[in-house]
């Protein structure tokens, strides 16, 4: 008899609808457990999150040190710039639109929901091994070291680590992501607070898609300025990779398609080759807009204020943080959690919020992340043949 899989989007929706449903007729103590439940769950996540930065970023550092030279240095750029763009048109479009939506849609300002959950019936603490910040210079100064030294042993001994993180997320920590939002959700419900919530996410969703395409048509535009394309013609060239990455929810998955792609658009196969694989790893623009559109969400469902000052440093550090994030569905929220509690002050119940946010549209983002790398690799493909012909000149 085959096995039936649910995929982790179709779960999370269920957790959502049952929480509800459940929380809405459930007594205290049933609540209580769950609450339970999900402080050790929350716990564990932030024990985890500093290993996470850590095995991801600091072999993904050292793996950049890899590569033909000029080429890479062209691709690491203009994939670090897009993510920016990404996250700062994010930042100012949520930053305007969603706080007339959400503090209009029940005629009052939101109640932070926190306030009304049900309290465990008891705690354990899981201090960290080490702090967010510290994690991330440890990532650092072990990534740039790896990639100078050129450490086989220590590269090996990262790797490794890096499979044991992927392991854990893999194997515990996104298969128990829907209990975990089951339980936030049927809390909220016993709280009385979700049907406000509920309606924040419909809104966040649309905004973000809307970005999605917006940023889309940003990078095909220059793409198709600087090769001389009309750019709704590479969109349309590039729109399989699109509905692949819709389906299996994977970069990686759909390197075959977005490689065909890319070809198809004029890019050198020596450029394509080279840049698709890696704008797969270290290009997420999609997966940006998502993560900074839903901090904004849930900063004012929370009644905090979006301050600008807080936001620039998170954008600069989610960009790096987002070249090495898991190669897994939920990977860039898992990445990026610690520079949210650390940098924007998200508990345990924002965390919560902001992956059920993430993950109802994680597919959306990754398609845009995709679909982008083909612009992208046209781009490097143009400077990457105006430095070859200076070259040349110079020779001659």
């Amino acid at each position: 008899m085959k096995k039936i899989k649910i995929g982790l989007l179709a779960r999370i929706v269920l957790a959502i609808a049952l929480g509800v449903l459940i929380g809405s007729i459930a007594p205290e103590s049933v609540v209580r457990l769950m609450a339970t439940f999900n402080s050790l769950f929350g716990n564990f996540l932030g024990f985890v999150v500093p290993l996470i930065i850590i095995a991801f970023i600091a072999p993904g550092i050292a793996q950049l040190g890899k590569g033909s030279g000029k080429l890479l240095g062209l691709a690491t750029f203009f994939a670090y710039g897009s993510t920016l763009v990404a996250g700062f048109i994010a930042f100012f479009v949520a930053s305007v639109v969603l706080p007339k939506f959400i503090s209009s849609s029940s005629g009052d300002s939101f109640e932070n929901p926190e306030e009304f959950l049900a309290t465990a019936f008891f705690k354990v603490d899981m201090p960290p091994a080490v702090g967010i910040m510290s994690a991330l210079l440890l990532a650092f100064i072990f990534g740039i070291g790896m990639a100078s030294t050129n450490s086989d042993i220590l590269k090996k001994g990262f790797d490794e680590f890096n499979i044991i993180i992927e392991k854990v997320i893999a194997n515990v920590i996104i298969p128990l992501l829907p209990v975990h939002i089951f339980g936030i959700f049927m809390n909220m419900t016993y709280g009385g607070q979700v049907a406000k919530i509920l309606s924040v996410f419909a809104i966040v969703f649309v905004l973000i898609i809307a970005l999605h395409f917006v940023m889309l048509l940003l990078q095909y535009s220059t793409a198709g300025a600087l090769n001389n394309q009309n750019p709704f013609k590479l969109m349309k060239i590039m729109s399989p990779a699109y509905f692949t990455a819709l389906g299996t929810q994977s970069s990686a998955a759909t390197i075959p398609v977005t490689l065909e792609q890319a070809r198809k658009t004029g890019a050198s196969e020596k450029v394509t080759d080279f840049t698709v694989p890696l704008f797969a790893t270290i290009h997420l623009s999609g997966s940006t807009i998502t993560l900074v559109t839903c901090a904004i969400g849930v900063l004012l469902l929370n009644g905090q204020p979006i301050e600008l000052k807080e936001m620039i440093p998170f954008i600069f550090m989610l960009g790096i943080t987002m070249i090495a994030a898991p190669g897994v569905p939920g990977g860039a929220v898992m990445a990026a959690i610690g520079l949210l509690s650390s940098m924007l002050g998200f508990n345990e119940t924002m965390i919560a919020l902001m992956i059920a946010l993430y993950l109802a549209q994680d597919s959306f983002g990754t398609a845009t992340n995709v679909t982008g790398d083909g612009a992208l690799a046209l781009i490097v493909n143009r400077f990457a043949r105006e430095k070859k012909s200076n070259n040349n000149s110079l020779e001659s």
